[in-house]
Parts: structure tokens; C-alpha cells; sequence
């Protein structure tokens, strides 16, 4: 067994008992257990104590089981808790713990070498030397245990789990020889005193198993990561909390409660061999140091190893054939002696334990979401995880968080949500697949089968819009208008037609969809890219009509450009039938020449030429959605209509006033008296930003005179948007 453990050490690969099991015990079994157990079964009584420690060993298990799931679920790196977490719920959640559950690591080293120090402080002379210096001596000989290796530290553990399991005998031993049944049944009920009650204790007590991730947090040290883990943390939960409960009764059969309460050596009390207790404690504190020592420089080493945050790349070097983290190892006893100097147990401890338990709720909550996105990806090999008992056990931390102290849960919460704000503000993108997407996919799932059994409303018509814009840098105005139409209220798909056989093409329609991508990046916009292989163009746009889209949100609007050239009239004119047949309004866009800056918006009005319901509600809409962006926001929209004689001026003015008021957009009504529409429309509208006018697709044989009129229509108009609505929308919806 030596010769293994060496071998192990050597490699810097541990086992379960070595690399999991013996650091969480050690974790677990510490101060609270030797100085404080007492005073909670001598406030809260046997039973309410029982309870107490039961409900904690449910919450450690859930989140243990947590743990196994998703530690044999993927390969287990380095990074204990951030590893896991960061690969579940996404790079910021993950940096965010990564960052909290370090220094809360580094900070517990403080904390537990001041229990040991202050235990130590008795048995030196008064005057001799002050806590500060002790503590930062302890802290100086941790550090130096772990510098040398963590071989070296599992063989310090090794030691220290000897006089632990020492110590409890002699406290057992101890306690059934005291065993007295009149003093157990006096201690049963509780009797709390000052201000203690149920839920002081509990908050007292709970610190006590916050060990679990202590083999965990040295993941990139384990032979075996996904065995390791689950059997060593599990045997952990199990073999300590057997102690704690055990622990309980003895207490309350060998003494009675005023002693309990007002003796924190109580277990030295009633040990056969009290010296033995007294080195339980040493042992304790100086265990959890180390373990402390050891896990921190392990998380700030993988987090390091991310690049999360580039300043902190220096500190994901490794040493030596194992990869000790020794210059992490540096920063944690650094801020551990930091806190050594400047603070004490009562300033530290509470924010150490919020940090355990949001860690704790988060890796619950990642297995939840694991489970419940139903991602094929999650598979573990640990069969008794459910996706209940990982939101119990994040629903019970999040509720100890509170229960313990409110105010440092607050800040705990907040300062996660802090870091997760700006990580995400910096747009960090993670090389490994994480929750993010499973989550939106399953969200998204449901939605759509939702949303294809509601009844179509027009007050619920949003746009959704086919934009043929080919490749993109060929016609980026289209695509920019239909991303102004579309912004914070619809759906944009950019799409191209590749003519040619699909097996001839199909290479160049995965780059052409690769292209469009990367257009749309470039052009920040929120669009989709779609881009078909077909004989002729008709036939492309005709499948892209078709097929593009899912159940309810396939496109209801196509946008296209209209063709200068008079030679095209006919085709274009059939792609106007076909479009309309399959039930798609027409937004037609004519420019006279291409905008240099096809971001810039122009000045003057956008005009809209009402004629009637049935394309003008669209035009008006459009119009509307134009002036949501930033671009368009100060330009004033004019609904004109053009009648022949001046005396129904008035009830055709008040018509649109009404049309205005019912569709609460704002506009300004304008009626053009003159004979010849052609010419009104030239006057009224040479200087406007955007003209909106109507149209209807022709029948087969008129596409000449209807191309004719149009151009008419527009003439020496610089922009024009010509729409055909197939309805669906209401503007007084």
C-alpha cells in the first residue's frame, strides 16, 4: 500500500481514499464539531439537534449526487467546482464562481489557521507570543507543506485523519462510560437560552459540512476523476454524517446542558484520553488548512488556464512533472496571510460559508438544467441523480444561504450577479459546449409547439421577413431595411439563390451560408441566413418561400429589390405571382442608385400613399417600424392621399385623422387635390427620406404595362417602398 500511495505521489495521480475521500472528511470533521457541537445539543436538545444534522446531511447529499452526476458526465479536469460549473452553466457563471470560490478558499485558509492557532495560543505562555504571529507561523508551515506537493500533503492528511479517527474513539470510549439515561432524557427537548433559537443553531451548525468539494477541488490531481469523485464525496457524506448524528446522542447522555453550553472543551471533558481530543483539534484545523491551501491554486490554475480573464494568465503555469500549481500557490497564502493581518474568524466566516453554498446551489442547479433541457450530451454514468433532487438541493442552499445571515446572502448573490453581468457584457466566448444553448433550445421547443396551437391574431402580427439580399455585400440595403423593419419586433432571414445543380453546388452553398454569416456579423445584425441550390432563380425563390422557417415563424413578408432593368419585367412580375399565391405580403425596394452607406438615413418624411385598407395598413406599419430605430427616430411620417375634386377635402382628411387615432401611430394627415396622381406624387415627395406605395401583382400578360406604371409612379423618386399585402395585421388591432 506504501508503494502505491509513492507511486501515486510521484505521478501526481491519487485514488479515491487519498484524493477524495480523506480530504472531505477532514473538511467536514473540524472546529465546529470539536468546539462548538456541544453548545447546539445543550441549546437545541437531542432531537431538535438530530434534526438539524439530518437536514444538513440531505442537503450536502443532494449536492453530492449533483456533483457525481455531473462529474461522470464529462471528462474532469482540473478546477474542481469552477470546472464543473463553467462547463454546465456557460463561461460566466463559471468565471464568476471561479473568482468567488477562490478567494473563498484562500480566505478559509485564514480562517482555519486561526482555529488552530487560537487552540495552540493556550498552551503557550501568556506574553510569550500574540495570535497574529502564531497564526502567521502556521500559515507560513502550511504553505511550505504545499508548496513541496500535494504527494506530500496527502501523506500529511494521512497522518491527521489517524489522530482524528484517535480522537473520536477516545470521545466515544469516553461518553459510554459516562452514559447516564436520566441526563439523556433531560437533554432531549430543547432549551434554548438568551437569543437562541432553532434556526441560530442550525446556521451555527451548517458550516460544519460545508466540505464536500474539498476532493473535487482537486480533480486535475485524481487518477480517476468520474470514480473518485462520486464514491469518495458519497463515503465522505455518509461516514460523517454518521459522526455528527452519533455525536449527538453521546453528548447528550454524558453530560448535562448548562455544562454543554458553557464548556466549549466539552469533548475533552468526556474523552477517556482527553489529550487526544486536544490533538483532534489541532489536527481539525490544520487539515482544512491544507486542504484549503491545496484546492484554491487548483481553481485559480484552471481558471487561469481559460483565459477568462487575461491578466490572470501568469498563474496557469504548472511545476514539475505534475503540474503544481506553485504560483497560484503563492497568490493563496498571500491573501490568506492578507486576512491573517487585517481580520478575524467573526469578520471572514460568514462570507465564506455564502460562498460555499452559492457554489453548492449553482452546481445544483447546472445538473437540473442538465436534466431538464433533456440534452441528449447528458449521460452520466451516475444513475442516481434526478432532476428533482438537484433543484431541492438548490432550492435548500439557496434557503440556508438566507437562514444562516440574510444580509451576507444578499451580498453573496449580488456579487455573483455582478460578475456574471460583466463577463457577459465582455461577450466572452468559451471554447467547450456548455447549458447556454440546450437551455435556449429547449425553451425555444416548447415555445414553438406553443405557439402553433394559439390561433393566429392580428393584434399578435409581428414581421417576419425573407429578405432576398443575395450574398449580402451585393445588396446590403436590403438586408439593413429588412433589419430596421424587423429589430425588437420580428425576424429577419437573409436569403440567396446559388443557380446550378445541387450536387455540382453544394460546396459552394455551405461557403456562400458561411459568408452570409459572417456579413452578418460584420453589419451587426440580427438576422438568419438561408441560402438554396436550385436550376433557375425562380425555382430558388420559390423553395425559399416554401420551406425557410419553422411552423409559425416562417417568413409572412418576402423583401426584395426591384429590377432596373425593364428586360426583367416579366420574371419579376411571375416571382410577384408566385410570392403572393403562396400567401407572402411584398415589400419591393427601388432605389435610383445603390447608398453608399446603406446605414445612413436620409432626411426629409416618410410618405405614405394611402389608397386603400388593404395595402395601406402595411405601408403604415412599416412606416411606424422605421422610426423605432435610432436612424429613423426623428423623422415625422405624412399618410397623404391624392383626390381629384377639393370639395371631399374635408371628409377625406377626417377619414385619415381617424385612421391615425385608431392605429395610435403618429402621423400627419395630408390630402393632395390634383387630377394627375402621377404628378402629385413627384411634387409632394421629391424630398422625402422614404416613399411607401401600394401596388397589386399583375396577371400573366399585363407585367409590361404594369412595370410601366409603376416606374411612373416612382420616376425621380431617390427611395421607394412598394408593398402588396396579403393581409393578416390590423392596425387598430
Amino acid at each position: 500500500m506504501a508503494d502505491v500511495r509513492e507511486q501515486q505521489a510521484v505521478n501526481g495521480k491519487f485514488g479515491t481514499f487519498g484524493g477524495v475521500f480523506t480530504p472531505c472528511t477532514l473538511t467536514i470533521l473540524g472546529v465546529i464539531m470539536f468546539l462548538r457541537f456541544g453548545y447546539v445539543v445543550g441549546q437545541a436538545g437531542v432531537w431538535a439537534t438530530l434534526g438539524i444534522v439530518a437536514a444538513s446531511i440531505v442537503i450536502t447529499l443532494l449536492t453530492s449526487l449533483s456533483l457525481s452526476a455531473i462529474a461522470t458526465n464529462t471528462k474532469v479536469k482540473g478546477g474542481g467546482a469552477y470546472y464543473l460549473i463553467s462547463r454546465s452553466l456557460g463561461v460566466e457563471f463559471g468565471g464568476a464562481i471561479g473568482i468567488v470560490f477562490f478567494l473563498a478558499q484562500a480566505i478559509s485558509v485564514a480562517l482555519y489557521v486561526f482555529g488552530f492557532s487560537e487552540a495552540l495560543a493556550d498552551l503557550i505562555p501568556a506574553g510569550k507570543a500574540s495570535l497574529t504571529q502564531i497564526a502567521s507561523f502556521v500559515n507560513l508551515a502550511v504553505f511550505i507543506c504545499v508548496f513541496i506537493g500535494a504527494g506530500w500533503t496527502i501523506k500529511v492528511q494521512y497522518l491527521i485523519l489517524g489522530i482524528l479517527a484517535s480522537s473520536l474513539l477516545s470521545f466515544y470510549v469516553g461518553a459510554f462510560e459516562a452514559f447516564d439515561g436520566r441526563t439523556l432524557a433531560a437533554n432531549m427537548a430543547p432549551q434554548y437560552g438568551g437569543n437562541e433559537n432553532l434556526f441560530t443553531m442550525f446556521a451555527l451548525f451548517f458550516p460544519a459540512v460545508t466540505g464536500i468539494m474539498a476532493g473535487a477541488n482537486m480533480s486535475g490531481d485524481l487518477r480517476d476523476p468520474a470514480k473518485s469523485i462520486p464514491r469518495g464525496t458519497l463515503a465522505a457524506v455518509g461516514v460523517t454524517g454518521l459522526i455528527y448524528l452519533s455525536e449527538a446522542v453521546f453528548l447528550g447522555c454524558a453530560r448535562p446542558r448548562d455544562v454543554l453550553v458553557e464548556n466549549t472543551m466539552v469533548l475533552g471533558d468526556i474523552a477517556r484520553w482527553p489529550v487526544l481530543v486536544t490533538a483532534g483539534i489541532f489536527a481539525a484545523t490544520l487539515s482544512s488548512a491544507l486542504g484549503s491551501m491545496m484546492g484554491a491554486p487548483r481553481i485559480l490554475q484552471a481558471f487561469a488556464r481559460d483565459n477568462v480573464f487575461r491578466k490572470l494568465g501568469f498563474f496557469g503555469a504548472g511545476s514539475g512533472v505534475s503540474g503544481e500549481p506553485r504560483r497560484a500557490i503563492v497568490l493563496t497564502f498571500l491573501i490568506s496571510q492578507t486576512c491573517i493581518l487585517t481580520a478575524d474568524l467573526n469578520t471572514i466566516a460568514p462570507l465564506i460559508t455564502m460562498a460555499f453554498l452559492i457554489t453548492y446551489g449553482l452546481l445544483n442547479l447546472a445538473t437540473f438544467y442538465e436534466s431538464a433541457t433533456k440534452n441528449p450530451s447528458y449521460r452520466p454514468r451516475f444513475r442516481l441523480c434526478h432532476w428533482s433532487t438537484s433543484l431541492a438541493g438548490a432550492a435548500g442552499c439557496l434557503a440556508v444561504m438566507f437562514l444562516i445571515d440574510w444580509i451576507w446572502a444578499s451580498v453573496a448573490i449580488v456579487v455573483v450577479a455582478a460578475l456574471h453581468w460583466y463577463l457577459g457584457r465582455k461577450e466572452m466566448v468559451s471554447r467547450w459546449g456548455d447549458l447556454q444553448r440546450g437551455i435556449l433550445y429547449e425553451r425555444i421547443r416548447k415555445n414553438l409547439f406553443r405557439l402553433e396551437e394559439e390561433t393566429q391574431h392580428p393584434k399578435n402580427w409581428r414581421p417576419t421577413i425573407l429578405a432576398l439580399s443575395g450574398a449580402g455585400w451585393t445588396r446590403p440595403h436590403l438586408a439593413v431595411y429588412g433589419h430596421w423593419f424587423t429589430t425588437s419586433h420580428g425576424i429577419l432571414s437573409l436569403g440567396q439563390v446559388i443557380q446550378g445543380d445541387v450536387e455540382d453546388r453544394v460546396e459552394h452553398q455551405i461557403g456562400q451560408e458561411g459568408v452570409l454569416r459572417a456579413f452578418i456579423r460584420q453589419q451587426d445584425l440580427q438576422a438568419f441566413p438561408a441560402v438554396v441550390v436550385a436550376p433557375y432563380l425562380s425555382d430558388g425563390i420559390e423553395s425559399l418561400v416554401q420551406c425557410h422557417g419553422l411552423g409559425s415563424l416562417r417568413p409572412n413578408t418576402v423583401l426584395l429589390g426591384w429590377p432596373g432593368d425593364p428586360a426583367r419585367a416579366e420574371s419579376f412580375a411571375a416571382t410577384l405571382r408566385t410570392v403572393v399565391q403562396l400567401r407572402r405580403s411584398i415589400v419591393a425596394v427601388r432605389f435610383a442608385e445603390e447608398p453608399a452607406d446603406p446605414w445612413e438615413a436620409p432626411p426629409g418624411t416618410l410618405d405614405v400613399w394611402w389608397r386603400d385598407l388593404e395595402n395601406g395598413e402595411l405601408m403604415l406599419l412599416l412606416a411606424h417600424l422605421l422610426t423605432k430605430n435610432d436612424e429613423w427616430r426623428q423623422r415625422p411620417i405624412r399618410l397623404l392621399r391624392v383626390i381629384e375634386n377639393a370639395a371631399g377635402r374635408e371628409e377625406v382628411l377626417r377619414h385619415l385623422t381617424e385612421l391615425i387615432d385608431s392605429s395610435r401611430i403618429r402621423a400627419t394627415p395630408e390630402v393632395v387635390i390634383d387630377s394627375d396622381v402621377y404628378r402629385a406624387i413627384q411634387t409632394n415627395s421629391q424630398n422625402a427620406a422614404i416613399v411607401f406605395m401600394g401596388f397589386n401583382a399583375p396577371a400573366e400578360g399585363e407585367e409590361k404595362s404594369f412595370f410601366d406604371r409603376m416606374e411612373r409612379l416612382a420616376d425621380n423618386l431617390p427611395r421607394v417602398v412598394f408593398v402588396d399585402s396579403v393581409g393578416g395585421m390590423s392596425l387598430e388591432s
